[in-house]
This record gives C-alpha cells, sequence and structure tokens, in this order.
C-alpha cells in the first residue's frame, strides 16, 4: 500500500515535469522566429524593433528554467563520473542523497529571493531598462514556478533513492537499471 502511494506521487511529478519540459522546449521555434525576424528587421529592413530583444532574453530565460527539472528527470545534468561510476550502487545512492538535498537547499533560497523580488517588481512597477520596457513581474513568478518543479523532481528521486537504500528495489521499473 505505501510502496503504491510512493509510486503514484512519484509517477505524478514525473509527468507534471514531463510536461511542462517538452512544452518549454515548444517555445524554441518561437524564440527562433524571434530571432530571425529581428535579423531581418535590422539588417533588411534596416528598422530594427524595440521588443524582440526583450522578448528573446525572456523565452530563452523562461526555456532554461523550466527546462531544469526535465533535465534533471531525464539525468541530462552534468555528473562526474570517473568516481561516481567506481562506487556500488548504494554508495551512489548515498551521493545522491546528497547532491538532491544541497540543491533542494539552493532551491529553496532561489524560491525566496524570487518571491521578494517578484514583491519588489509589483510594487515599485520594475521593468526592463530598454526602449520598450516590459514589466519584470511575470519572471519572478516564473522562476518561483521553476525552482518548485526541480524540486518536486529532486523530492521525487530522493524518495526513490532512499526507498532502494532501505529496500534494495526500484521504485520505479525504469531507475537503476539504464543510469535513470
Amino acid at each position: 500500500m505505501f510502496t503504491a502511494m510512493l509510486q503514484t506521487l512519484c509517477m505524478t511529478i514525473d509527468k507534471t515535469v514531463m510536461l511542462t519540459g517538452k512544452t518549454a522546449a515548444l517555445l524554441m521555434p518561437i524564440l527562433a522566429f524571434i530571432v530571425a525576424f529581428e535579423v531581418f528587421s535590422r539588417y533588411v529592413l534596416d528598422s530594427p524593433t524595440i521588443w524582440a530583444f526583450d522578448l528573446s532574453l525572456f523565452l530563452f530565460g523562461y526555456i532554461a528554467a523550466l527546462g531544469g527539472a526535465y533535465a534533471q528527470q531525464r539525468r541530462a545534468h552534468i555528473n562526474v563520473d570517473i568516481l561516481y561510476n567506481r562506487v556500488p550502487e548504494k554508495i551512489r545512492c548515498i551521493f545522491n542523497l546528497l547532491t538532491y538535498s544541497l540543491a533542494i537547499f539552493f532551491l529553496v533560497l532561489i524560491i525566496a529571493m524570487s518571491l521578494g523580488k517578484y514583491e519588489e517588481a509589483i510594487e515599485f512597477d520594475y521593468r526592463r531598462q530598454s526602449e520598450w520596457a516590459p514589466p519584470m513581474f511575470h519572471f519572478w513568478i516564473m522562476m518561483i514556478v521553476a525552482s518548485a518543479l526541480f524540486i518536486a523532481q529532486l523530492g521525487r528521486d530522493l524518495l526513490s533513492e532512499i526507498y532502494f537504500i532501505f529496500t534494495n528495489q526500484v521504485l520505479l521499473a525504469r531507475e537503476h537499471s539504464d543510469g535513470y
């Protein structure tokens, strides 16, 4: 019963993170189009836009931040394999527990900082210092959401590692076999 509940929780987090990551990836063609349009406007029409640079910065930030949890899910972040691959599986789990705990701590700090920045952006109507001058509050909302998703993914990974350490069994079938 407890294992089934943990599996359901982990699968829910996996699905949410996967959908968010894939949705963020859909912003890439939009970003490419905006950059291409700006290049065309600037060099062919000799009439640069006032909005393309700011919008491309925001989109790139959204893609990178919202894709972080999905990269964690796919095990796409950098790992020091020279040591990691030479130790037994349970020691790797301990390494992962330490790494995930530090990452969660860091992400909690990012959320706290982003909440403060969001409140400031609303209170003082912060805007990008550009000709277009778009508001900044949405960026801080995105940072909070992206950090929370990353924490959820790391928490899910922590649960899986702890489960493996105590039961010597994988929580979900695809874990601990091919690096995921």
